[in-house]
């Protein structure tokens, strides 16, 4: 009943929003530098002034200023985005979105899905340093309307950058905990660094990109060392101002002990190599108002687990897969406003030692309109149809208003659906004594309602909403006692309600000084109908409580920034950690010191990894751009 009903929504509103013949600018938004972005949805491109629902961006310059080493550390500062690292500094994390599974929140580069059908815990192994990273935009909510499937509680879409004049950007760091290693894990103290080079070539008609990073880190603790490595190529081509060409290539592996990674304490020797690539070629054409986008994209992925890693002859796990994928994208510009339509197909492949070997298809056809009512409402409605040829047919619409009440508040709302996939681990894993799959699975299906408004008054800017979800055939991963095997079952209904608020500020002192603020609080209330003699692995780690607050401060050429952060999840401690980093620019170079973890917390986000300990940190920065 609530597709039906959604549906007829769905036929009214769009009924509606073609009778209007305009759509009025949003008042403007205090930062220039956010008012040039375009959010680069797959369906319909929209200026960040214009977003109708809940979308924050973060830029290169905000990532270089953060007391950061790594997309996944970068990540962590993002209101309702929750990290869940086994190993530091980029080894191999989980990633969610307001409470959600890490299996729940997808992740793309330019668009492009990086779904890992083995499992997500290697969806973060992303070929892109930070230095060749334009800006990154976080989508929260169902957005099967927007992404297609897997897109079930948000969105990370990680956008790189392309110019037209030629830049070079350069990275170098070093740190250690000055602690020394534990015994049998040779000798020394703990330390590590990295390494990072990103050149552009630019001229008025093409864009070339590429990147190279390696990171080097000897351990914390007993079997947790790790090595990565990147390798990124992303170019674009303009034939005329009608008709361009995109193509993307990348390589990521990580190689790292996984000491209690999955089966603490008796995997103390396991080591894992993971490695993956990426591949994209699109172009883009446009006739008067008709725009056509096709797309072709491949991921492959290496995942070779060694419960024993000095004896490959027993406890191995060798997952090899690929997902071939091929899009339609086009959009028409009308007096009734703009409209997106087009078709993707996703073909996935799995040749596993534990896992066996599958394939499976996936097919789905959108419809959008992108307009307005009356002189200041705005907002986008749309369907995905999708059809998988394990699961069949699905249905998802959705719609988002917005509406400036004046030049300083706005309020919006959204309505949206979405479902994931099961991987192929949920449904085939044969690991036993640890985790059996079941081939009896269903997909979740989600259903996501949220209002917020937002006010912003010169350099002040104030947003906080509500979210409700209910997610029916919720996966999770479950047990009766400790001597079953976890076996993963479609829960009833997992439902969520949760609120945040966020707040930021500037103030230019004078003199070429400056200081600002940012502060975000996320709560959230899960209900799982289950049986409570059951053990369950997610309940765990759903994220309650989140509250990060930084502060910056500038004068000429020197700048500090400090962030903190608290969180607890469900029936887990909390805990707090705080950071700083000190930059100081001379010409074409930066100088920065960092602390992470500066009051020595002590504390876990997965498995049964215990983090870093406090971090000391020094590096330089060389960028150079042609004028």
């Amino acid at each position: 009943m609530k597709k039906v009903f959604a549906s007829v929504i769905l036929i009214a509103a769009m009924s509606s929003f073609a009778q209007q013949k305009e759509v009025l600018p949003d008042p403007e938004i205090p930062s220039s530098e956010l008012e040039e972005i375009i959010i680069q949805g797959n369906r319909l491109q929209t200026p960040f002034s214009k977003a109708t629902r809940d979308i924050q961006v973060i830029t290169q310059k905000q990532i270089q200023a953060l007391p950061a080493k790594s997309l996944n550390e970068v990540l962590s500062y993002i209101s309702g985005v929750d990290i869940r690292q086994r190993g530091p500094f980029g080894t191999q994390t989980d990633i969610s979105i307001d409470g959600g599974t890490s299996e729940q929140t997808l992740v793309l580069l330019n668009g492009v899905k990086m779904i890992d059908a083995q499992t997500a815990h290697n969806m973060m192994n992303i070929p892109v340093p930070l230095s060749a990273i334009d800006h990154i935009e976080v989508l929260r909510g169902a957005a099967a309307r927007i992404y297609g499937i897997n897109a079930l509680t948000g969105a990370i879409n990680i956008v790189t950058k392309k110019g037209k004049r030629s830049s070079v950007a350069a990275d170098v760091q070093v740190g250690s905990s000055f602690k020394n290693k534990d015994e049998g894990d040779g000798s020394g103290i703990y330390w590590g660094g990295a390494a990072e080079f990103t050149g552009i070539y630019g001229t008025e008609s093409q864009s070339q990109l590429f990147s190279i990073s390696r990171s080097d880190y000897n351990g914390q603790r007993y079997n947790s060392a790790s090595e990565n490595t990147r390798l990124f190529y992303n170019g674009n081509y303009d034939f005329d101002s009608h008709n361009s060409i995109q193509a993307m290539l990348g390589y990521a592996q990580s190689n790292f002990g996984a000491n209690g990674f999955y089966a603490a304490p008796n995997d103390i020797n396991s080591e894992e190599h993971v490695a993956s690539s990426v591949f994209s070629l699109s172009s883009k054409h446009t006739w008067g108002n008709f725009t056509l986008s096709p797309r072709i994209s491949d991921r492959y992925g290496e995942d070779d687990y060694r419960f024993y890693k000095d004896d490959l002859s027993r406890g191995r796990s060798l997952h090899y897969t690929n997902a071939l994928m091929l899009e339609l994208n086009s959009s028409l510009r009308t007096s009734m406003g703009t409209f997106g339509f087009g078709m993707e197909s996703r073909l996935e492949t799995i040749n596993s030692s534990n896992i066996g070997s599958h394939k499976r298809d996936n097919h789905g056809a959108y419809a959008e309109l992108q307009s307005g009512i009356g002189q200041k409402l705005k907002g986008t409605v749309g369907l995905y149809a999708n059809y998988n040829t394990d699961f069949g047919w699905q249905m998802y619409p959705g719609i988002d208003l917005a509406y400036p009440i004046n030049d300083h508040w706005k309020i919006s709302t959204s309505l949206g659906s979405g479902q994931r996939i099961p991987s192929f681990s949920d449904l085939y894993l044969n690991q036993r004594p640890g985790n059996v799959g079941n081939a009896a699975l269903q997909p979740e299906n989600s259903w996501n309602y949220e209002g917020n408004i937002a006010y912003w008054r010169g350099d002040l800017q104030f947003k906080t909403g509500y979210f409700y979800r209910n997610i029916t055939d919720f996966i999770d991963w479950m047990r009766a006692d400790s001597t079953e095997p976890y076996t993963p079952e479609n829960i009833s209904e997992n439902k969520m309600h949760g609120i945040y608020g966020r707040l930021q500020q500037d103030f230019d002192l004078g003199d070429e000084q400056s200081i600002g603020y940012q502060v975000s609080y996320n709560y959230m209330q899960p209900s799982f109908k289950t049986s409570t003699d059951t053990q369950s692995k997610y309940t765990l780690e759903s994220l309650k409580h989140q509250f990060i607050a930084g502060v910056h401060y500038q004068i000429t050429n020197f700048s500090v920034q400090i962030k903190n952060r608290w969180l607890q999840r469900e029936l887990a401690n909390a805990y707090n950690i705080a950071d700083i980093r000190l930059n100081y620019q001379a010409q074409n170079f930066m100088l920065y010191t960092e602390v992470t973890n500066l009051f020595n917390a002590s504390y876990q986000e997965a498995g049964a990894v215990p983090m870093p300990t406090r971090w000391f940190g020094l590096g330089v920065r060389y960028q150079w751009q042609q004028r």
